[in-house]
């Protein structure tokens, strides 16, 4: 397994997320710390819920379009930012499976990842399986090449990202694509705020218990002493920025000690703390910010019901 992320590494980047989030107001926190261990299986459980339907509306393009997706990319090299269980990803490896030569999943938990690489290669054993352990907004320039690859970032994971944090993963993703190079892009599309907000606030709690397990990572990583029942989970809709907000409401009034950046955090009775954006998007949006970063949208593909895209980007 290639790493150009150790644990000492990933220490640094949560001391420095907490430092800069915490430490002043409005509270943030980045997305990506919800992902450790126990995050990756709550996540996986939430995938599996009635109320989010992008897990299932993405799986639904991929098992309509994999083999026209084969066929316009002839990919060698298959990457895949984010990679997660890679369950998905699995019609995309059958549908490749006459020119496919390399599987190459990206993420940021070593563990997790390496058990969902050990599974896809017992069940492909003529397809090398390389997995790497980087973080994707940080590490593209330095990513293993391949032949004539196939970058994969599914999910509608790129809603994570504020606009000109968009612009620049993908065109820092840009700058390392040769003219035969193809991007696989999922994106939750805008649609009823009811439908939205109901999708990150399931009835079941399960989302709540994601949102909450990152304050479990800062205890465990850093010696903070935050009580995870103190906190409320909420999801809203921003109209104007067109994102769902995942915040953590503190119940009472409060003080968390985060020992390892030396920091005393207050919290006001009701004062919430943002844990993640996740942008919802209209064509024209995708459009605009992949010809930002030098990008073209080849084929755009959608559900039935329109609620996801799925889109195939080349160099412009």
């Amino acid at each position: 397994m290639d790493r150009f992320l150790t644990p000492d590494d990933l220490g640094k980047a949560l001391r420095q997320d907490v430092a800069d989030g915490l430490g002043t107001r409005p509270r943030t926190l980045p997305a990506k710390w919800f992902y450790d261990e126990r995050g990756s299986e709550l996540f996986e459980e939430i995938t599996r819920l009635e109320e989010y339907y992008p897990t299932r509306r993405e799986r639904e393009i991929l098992a309509a379009r994999a083999p026209e997706i084969a066929e316009a990319t002839g990919a060698v090299t298959l990457m895949e930012l984010g990679a997660g269980s890679g369950e998905k990803t699995r019609m995309l490896l059958e549908a490749l499976g006459g020119t496919l030569r390399t599987y190459m999943p990206v993420d940021v938990s070593g563990d997790f990842l390496a058990r969902a690489a050990e599974r896809i290669a017992e069940d492909h054993p003529g397809l090398r399986v390389r997995p790497v352990v980087a973080d994707h907004e940080r590490h593209l320039a330095l990513l293993p090449g391949g032949e004539r690859r196939l970058v994969v970032f599914l999910g509608g994971t790129i809603g994570n990202m504020a606009p000109a944090e968009r612009v620049a993963f993908l065109s820092a993703l840009r700058a390392t694509m040769n003219d035969g190079d193809a991007l696989l892009l999922g994106a939750d599309l805008v649609k009823d705020e009811r439908r939205l907000v109901r999708a990150y606030d399931d009835a079941r709690g399960v989302t709540a218990e994601f949102n909450r397990n990152v304050l479990n990572v800062l205890n465990r990583e850093l010696g903070a002493d935050f009580v995870p029942e103190r906190f409320e989970h909420v999801a809203v809709w921003n109209p104007g920025d067109e994102w769902i907000e995942m915040r953590l409401r503190s119940v009472a009034p409060q003080v968390v000690r985060v020992p390892a950046v030396d920091l005393e955090v207050e919290f006001d009775e009701g004062e919430e703390m943002r844990t993640e954006i996740s942008a919802k998007f209209r064509r024209d949006r995708l459009d605009a910010e992949a010809g930002a970063a030098g990008l073209r949208i080849d084929h755009w593909w959608t559900d039935p019901d329109g609620d996801f895209s799925l889109s195939l980007l080349r160099p412009a």
